[in-house]
């Protein structure tokens, strides 16, 4: 079994504090797209922002733009496709549905794809990007911030071009969830680890899971895990590193903000890196980047950067 370090490489980035930024590694560099911070009315005077920052080393991070074209967001579809960065959907902290796409070859200029995709209407879906499609999966309305008729989610929608949208399938048998952070494309499948609903006026109890499905293709589903050693969890993040599967921090209503990181070869067995150095979180921004894993901000509100890597 492989072993692995965590190094602190920076406690106080140039970026604010803040939760849900887009976390993309393109061109060498690592880009955050956006974030949340209701606390700080200076960086974040409408909640989210949209500033684009990068950096090539973790611990100098550039402003590239202080406000993109695209509206302040976080927990967004964030995914690489077509030597493009690509922004999917967003939230309703401005109290409507950001129901547009978008995507940049540089990080500097940003096309808008579509203002209304067709799966409109949802927050805190699941993105990934699998053999030359973009897919968007589950998710659900938020009535407690934008007013629309509460929907929980379990369909999936595929896109070649970020414009033209086909629902290829609906009541996935993992049922309705999201508020997963990251992407998971694994073995040549998409893979779902965890993940929850976020509780409205109707429905006042979240869920929470942490079993785990796979897919060849979007359609037809394998449950992989029904439950796994790490606890069940939402706003966490996956990724896939070093050949394996990763899950890291993420909530949970009993205990709140969690710090431990879980990896897996095959989506059932799943070890636990021991002595998690840094603050408990969830919604943070995660990169797998210069053959290292890294955590970055988040809602713990510090603007940190550490790095995991195979001892």
């Amino acid at each position: 079994m492989p072993t692995y370090r965590w190094t602190k490489v920076t406690e106080n980035a140039a970026f604010a504090p803040r939760d849900g930024a887009g976390a993309l590694t393109f061109r060498d560099r690592m880009w955050l797209l956006g974030g949340w911070n209701p606390g700080d009315k200076v960086h974040f005077p409408k909640v989210c922002n949209s500033e684009v920052w990068s950096s090539t080393d973790g611990a100098d991070w550039k402003l590239e733009l202080k406000e993109a074209p695209w509206e302040g967001r976080h927990t967004g579809g964030y995914v690489l496709h077509r030597d493009r960065m690509w922004m999917v959907g967003g939230d309703p902290i401005q109290k409507h549905y950001q129901d547009d796409v978008w995507s940049s070859a540089d990080g500097l200029k940003w096309d808008c794809v579509t203002d209304k995709v067709p799966w409109h209407t949802r927050a805190l879906h699941y993105a990934v990007v699998h053999r030359g499609k973009i897919f968007v999966m589950g998710g659900q309305t938020v009535p407690p911030f934008a007013p629309e008729p509460e929907v929980f989610y379990s369909d999936v929608w595929s896109s070649e071009d970020g414009r033209d949208w086909e629902k290829i399938g609906d009541n996935m048998p993992w049922g309705p969830r999201g508020m997963i952070g990251g992407t998971t494309v694994f073995k040549d499948r998409i893979w779902i680890l965890g993940g929850g609903t976020y509780d409205t006026p109707t429905t006042p109890s979240r869920n929470f899971y942490n079993d785990v499905w796979s897919s060849a293709d979007g359609v037809k589903w394998e449950c992989v895990a029904k439950s796994t050693a790490w606890h069940p969890r939402q706003y966490h993040d996956v990724a896939v590193f070093d050949d394996r599967l990763w899950v890291l921090e993420g909530y949970h209503k009993n205990g709140g903000n969690r710090k431990d990181v879980w990896h897996s070869a095959d989506g059932v067995n799943w070890e636990e890196v021991p002595d998690t150095p840094w603050l408990p979180r969830h919604a943070a921004s995660v990169f797998v980047y210069r053959n290292a894993l890294w955590m970055v901000a988040g809602n713990n509100m510090t603007p940190d950067a550490w790095k995991l890597t195979r001892v």
